[in-house]
């Protein structure tokens, strides 16, 4: 399916119903579509914060967890 023309009231849970429906590769393409035109600036001080947790974790790769084994930890 290529395009698609629709006017439909749905509040926001109907539609998550409707974009639970869709594939993965359907997913990616909706959400290129909702961001492609907002330019969206990344604040330069997170910026910084992401950059100086890479090259901890660059420099220390001991500090990192493995996923399997973390992510069945409770959230605290």
């Amino acid at each position: 399916m290529n395009s698609l023309s629709l006017k439909v009231d749905l509040d926001f849970k109907e539609l998550m119903k409707v974009v639970k429906q869709l594939s993965p590769a359907e997913k990616l393409k909706l959400n290129e579509e909702i961001w492609k035109d907002d330019n969206i600036e990344i604040p330069e001080e997170h910026q910084k914060i992401v950059l100086n947790r890479i090259e901890k974790s660059k420099n220390s790769p001991e500090r990192m967890l493995d996923w399997d084994d973390v992510s069945d930890l409770p959230i605290q």
